[in-house]
């Protein structure tokens, strides 16, 4: 069996000190742009604390859990190389109030620009570091869509972000339908889900962007590999490429 980057199993019937029920339930976007600041400032010390944990011992089977302490969790493309692989337009960008009102956040204030601008970045970001593989990106996967109204699913509109979850290993109906209809036009087999991006703003100005990231196979809708990544930059865009450079590291 192939893996991608780390195994993902079940995870254990544990909590991360509440971590995982607080950063990564269900909200709707309007809920989550009312979180305090103070909110927020717990998932960012969250994160550090976690990636400051390390990893498990080597060629330890890693739960999906973990993906809150593996630094980013690589994405080996080596086993997927030259398959098409269609890769979602994501659904969710989120800032907290610091980094909301910052003329930094300029480009991505409008939604719809801010889910264009993080498309464009993650496609970009994509056929530079890792053009082996032929990803069928959001653009193209909207018009095969127009082509074939009643048979596909609008890309926009399938409630990706939930992948979000750690603890989801399956895709969950009806997005596991919506999938594998997806690339049986498409063709291949993977599915890569940006599920979620998230900014914050510390005291010192600086900018960090932790980005959720999931690659599914649509046809047995297993969750072959997830990654939450969490990088700073200057900019929003900057920390944006610099979780990207992380999470794709050219082999």
């Amino acid at each position: 069996m192939i893996t991608f980057g780390r195994s993902i199993r079940p995870p254990p019937e544990r909590s991360l000190s509440g971590f995982r029920d607080y950063a990564f339930r269900d909200y709707t976007l309007p809920d989550v742009m009312r979180l305090p600041f103070r909110g927020l400032k717990i998932l960012c010390l969250s994160l550090v604390f976690a990636c400051s944990r390390g990893t498990g011992p080597a060629g330890s089977p890693v739960p999906a859990e973990a993906q809150l302490a593996d630094g980013g969790n690589p994405l080996s493309v080596a086993p997927i190389a030259g398959q098409p692989v269609s890769v979602l337009p994501i659904t969710l960008v989120l800032a907290d109030s610091a980094m909301s009102t910052s003329t930094s956040y300029d480009g991505y204030r409008d939604r719809r620009a801010a889910l264009q601008r993080t498309d464009s970045l993650i496609a970009e970001a994509m056929q530079a570091r890792a053009p082996e593989v032929h990803w069928i990106l959001p653009p193209e996967l909207r018009k095969m869509a127009r082509r074939a109204p009643g048979m596909l699913s609008d890309p926009d509109q399938m409630g990706q972000a939930l992948m979000r979850a750690p603890r989801l290993t399956k895709l969950p109906d009806p997005l596991r339908s919506e999938l594998r209809s997806l690339v049986a036009i498409a063709g291949g087999r993977l599915v890569f889900i940006p599920a979620a991006l998230g900014f914050t703003r510390d005291a010192a100005g600086n900018v960090h962007a932790t980005l959720s990231l999931v690659l599914a196979d649509a046809r047995t809708g297993n969750v072959v590999w997830r990654s939450l990544t969490t990088a700073t930059g200057a900019t929003p865009d900057a920390a944006l490429a610099a979780a990207l450079v992380t999470t794709l590291p050219v082999e």
